[in-house]
């Protein structure tokens, strides 16, 4: 073994000892999602967290998860953490909006009636979330199909943000849309932003689609969602992802 495989053969190592003690570790915190209206809680959107901090961030957790192909893993433990926590919530808490990695949507788990989500499916929002290219995902909107005839709810997460997500799943296939932050933010002062977001709020208000507004991080921003007619609102300015439950009812 040449000096450059060693190397990577224990950095492999030692991604694989982070993972296991953040995987042993994980929790789940929830950031609430309000009506931009009045404010009132609409639901939460779950977020995975660990207690251990070998991988500091949700996104560096995920990374490793693919590298070490263990995202399959990953995906049952979060939404089976998640999945206790919504069962044991009164129905006042609202829905819970649950991302999902690409190959979560396709592990045949997902799909089972006996899964600790499926036995609350008709709390839950699945999010559909682009790390990896749906190029070739010819069977996600029969997935998709399959998922809603259990009780689940679609989300599609970062409309506007340049992924390809709608070339695999159309408005038909969903129940919310989640504007991407960069159409979110400073939106009060950019015309052009306006603009988009009036129309994809108008184009899926057609369709009986809920808008989410994600990433609100200032009053300027919220008030000019509510405005042009964006249904939800989440973001720091609300609250920041916490531990269950640190919002009263």
């Amino acid at each position: 073994m040449n000096v450059e495989s060693s190397t990577l053969a224990a950095d492999l190592r030692q991604l694989e000892r982070s993972f296991e003690c953040v995987f042993a570790g994980l929790t789940a915190h929830f950031q609430p999602i309000v009506t931009a209206a009045t404010r009132r809680r609409f639901g939460y959107e779950s977020l995975m967290r660990s207690s251990d901090r070998s991988l500091p961030h949700p996104g560096a957790i995920l990374d490793a998860a693919e590298r070490l192909e263990r995202v399959t893993a990953l995906g049952r433990q979060n939404r089976a953490i998640t999945a206790a926590i919504i069962a044991s919530a009164p129905v006042e808490r609202g829905l819970f909006f649950v991302n999902l990695h690409l190959l979560d949507v396709f592990d045949r788990s997902l799909v089972s009636p006996f899964s600790p989500l499926s036995k609350v499916a008709e709390r839950v929002v699945l999010e559909i979330t682009e790390r990896s290219s749906l190029d070739g995902a010819a069977d996600l909107r029969y997935r998709v199909t399959e998922l809603r005839e259990l009780g689940f709810r679609i989300a599609i997460d970062d409309l506007g943000g340049g992924h390809a997500r709608m070339g695999a799943l159309t408005l038909a296939d969903t129940d919310f849309v989640k504007l991407d932050m960069s159409l979110v933010r400073d939106v009060d002062g950019h015309p052009v932003k306006q603009r988009l977001v009036r129309s994809v709020v108008q184009l899926c208000g057609d369709q009986g689609i809920v808008v989410i507004g994600e990433g609100v991080e200032t009053e300027a921003e919220a008030v000019t969602l509510r405005e042009l007619g964006c249904d939800l609102l989440q973001g720091y300015l609300i609250a920041r992802p916490a531990p269950a439950f640190c919002d009263p009812l």
